[in-house]
């Protein structure tokens, strides 16, 4: 087993002020984006998918349970649980987990056709929204992965990795 650590954390204070002052500003969106504007079976794909990209064991075990009891199916899970787009997924949806993958690959930082393209699809109040989840489960990953990172540091490497750990190599 490879001994790295390979996931993306928070390695320094300023990416996650970065992270929570984007919450701050557009706090007022989050409760309409969970309850109104997102369907829980979509904003779980959509986090499943980032949580893949990132690696966050934390989360992918949380959201799995949720996803299943919010109607995704066990087929689709199987599929964001190995890192992929559900082939099934609802044809409207398909956009958005698209930039969900680029931009959780892209450490947030899609390009900007991807991201032209995300608000030509669904408009500005549901691309905002859309994007306030997909920051919303960034931090939650990395906040898992930093205190991994910490766990595989402080025990020398004997803790905080995930069996399938080389996977999550990042550039």
């Amino acid at each position: 087993m490879d001994k790295k650590f390979h996931r993306r954390f928070y390695a320094h204070l300023g990416e996650f002020s970065e992270d929570f002052r984007y919450m701050l500003t557009h706090r007022s969106l989050i409760r309409r984006a969970m309850r109104e504007l997102i369907p829980v079976d979509f904003r779980e794909r959509l986090m499943m998918i980032v949580t893949e990209v990132n690696g966050c064991r934390y989360c992918s075990y949380y959201h799995a349970k949720q996803a299943l009891s919010s109607g995704v199916p066990a087929a689709q899970l199987r599929e964001l649980l190995a890192g992929s787009v559900p082939q099934d997924a609802p044809a409207e949806e398909l956009p958005a987990l698209l930039y969900a993958q680029h931009w959780a690959d892209s450490n947030a930082q899609a390009t900007p056709t991807a991201s032209q393209h995300l608000r030509e699809v669904y408009g500005d109040e549901k691309t905002e929204a859309i994007l306030i989840i997909l920051r919303m489960i960034r931090i939650g990953n990395l906040l898992g992965n930093t205190a991994d990172y910490w766990l595989f540091a402080l025990s020398f490497g004997h803790l905080g990795l995930r069996p399938n750990e080389a996977r999550y190599q990042k550039p």
